[in-house]
């Protein structure tokens, strides 16, 4: 069956704070340019997982108002689509109802193509067509500043809800923490909100540099609720809500070639989140805003697509969000040497240099610093009490996720023999630790200990696809409106 096709002046990938804020800005600016916003979640805000504190800047800047855009939940962008000559036309929406051999199964409905003179790409964090379009234009070779950009990095972020009890509760009071229970080498901490209803928020953040292919960033999680100062909070209390989602920590020297031939990259899938205050909402939706505001210009000058939308770029380097993300580039970095000499480096770059030290610190791919098994101690975690600490299967119940089973797996290997070969052999099956949802397991079958994906389990926060120590996993994106369903989180 062919697909179909539609035609929009701008289509946009992601109806996340940059999506939305790209498309609100370009109705405020031009209410007849055609815009439509397609979003892999079952609605709007299905895959948003925040850590609960926005800087509203941004907000302020765009008082956000419904304009007329299409904006269509449920519709995953599978592919990108281009021109003969490599210009970017627009991404084709992923088939329905295929077999789990990729054949067309009883319920068969093929994807449909969404064409544009310019397409953004708002996927958010580790975003699978970002990946692609980054190699196809070789986007790292030459970020905004026109030197090669860093590796991109990452921490995993897990998040409870809970409601506690009434004399637990203290509205409004925020609490953050670093270190425990990792240990000093390893880059993470915590966040614990005060919110309405008796409800607190919980998570914790790992940096994805971690050595020890023992350590789990989800029971790190559970670890961390058993500490004396945070028990009696959430002792006799109920959790409602659990989630984890990749972020980045790259900053300033992480970010990619923002225009390429055809479109451009916006919010979190460029990696605009401040390490530091551990936001990106704000950063997000400014430069989504920005984005808008150089299609605008180039339609109406009838600029040719297949320039790009340089424009856009210049206008990021002029923006609040640049001089921010320069500010804070060396904070992430610092903690290459461990947490004690990053606090004091850190402590150096922001009070001494307040934020213009005459340096710029590298980044390193995340699945580089994780070392083989020989060489670590295995970490004892404790069997979770199923009250205030729980296993990864009762947590993913609360995530609300679905996938159709019968559909191709959307975890997909490069070459099937490297989990055992490699990843058991020399890591010990980092993959059933570093999965915050139990979909990568090694179970024995008669004997023999074998390697097995439950992609259903998926809560799509790509740390597989980022910490994989061969990079042999790659996150594609199954049907759409499937996943996690995020409503209160």
């Amino acid at each position: 069956m062919e697909r179909e096709s539609m035609e929009f002046d701008v289509v946009i990938v992601g109806a996340g704070p940059s999506g939305l804020s790209a498309a609100t800005r370009i109705c405020q600016l031009d209410p007849e340019v055609s815009v439509c916003v397609v979003e892999k979640g079952s609605e709007v805000g299905a895959h948003i997982l925040s850590g609960a504190v926005l800087e509203p800047r941004a907000l302020n800047e765009l008082i956000a108002e419904a304009l007329g855009a299409e904006v269509y939940p449920g519709f995953a962008a599978a592919e990108v689509l281009y021109h003969d000559d490599g210009t970017v036309k627009g991404i084709a929406t992923g088939d329905m109802g295929l077999n789990r051999d990729g054949t067309p199964g009883p319920n068969h409905q093929p994807g449909m193509e969404l064409h544009a003179k310019y397409t953004l790409f708002a996927e958010g964090c580790r975003g699978h067509l970002t990946k692609t379009l980054e190699q196809k234009f070789d986007l790292r070779s030459k970020g905004p500043e026109g030197i090669p950009a860093d590796p991109q990095t990452y921490g995993i972020g897990l998040k409870e809800l809970w409601e506690v009890k009434p004399e637990n509760h203290r509205p409004g009071e925020i609490l953050h923490t670093i270190g425990w229970p990792l240990d000093s080498k390893t880059y993470g901490g915590s966040f614990l909100y005060h919110l309405e209803n008796n409800q607190v928020a919980l998570g914790f953040v790992v940096g994805l540099d971690y050595q020890n292919p023992y350590l789990s960033p989800y029971d790190e999680l559970q670890r961390y609720k058993t500490h004396p100062s945070i028990a009696p909070i959430l002792e006799g209390g109920r959790r409602i809500s659990y989630g984890a989602r990749a972020l980045n920590e790259g900053g300033y020297q992480s970010v990619p070639g923002l225009s390429f031939p055809g479109g451009c990259l916006i919010g979190c899938t460029a990696g605009f989140l401040n390490t530091p205050k551990i936001k990106g909402s704000h950063t997000a939706m400014k430069t989504g805003m920005l984005a808008a505001e150089a299609v605008v210009a180039a339609l109406k000058a009838g600029a040719n697509p297949a320039d790009g939308l340089p424009a856009y770029t210049q206008a990021v380097k002029d923006s609040w969000v640049w001089k921010e993300l320069y500010k804070a580039r060396n904070m992430r970095p610092n903690f290459h040497w461990g947490m004690w000499a990053g606090l004091i480096l850190g402590a150096i770059d922001t009070y001494l240099f307040f934020g213009h030290a005459p340096w710029t610190l590298k980044n390193r791919a995340d699945h580089s610093a994780l070392k083989k098994a020989k060489d670590c101690k295995p970490i004892d975690y404790p069997k979770p009490d199923g009250k205030l600490t729980f296993d990864k299967l009762s947590s993913v119940q609360l995530a609300g996720t679905f996938h159709e089973e019968e559909q191709p797996c959307h975890l997909t290997l490069k070459d099937a023999s490297v989990p055992m070969a490699v990843n058991w052999a020399e890591y010990a099956g980092p993959e059933a630790r570093f999965c915050p949802a139990g979909v990568y397991e090694y179970v024995e079958v008669e004997g023999e200990t074998k390697f097995q994906i439950n992609g259903q389990n998926c809560i799509h926060c790509k740390t597989c696809d980022i910490k994989d120590p061969t990079q042999n996993i790659n996150w594609v994106t199954p049907q759409g409106g499937e996943g996690p369903n995020y409503p209160n989180m």
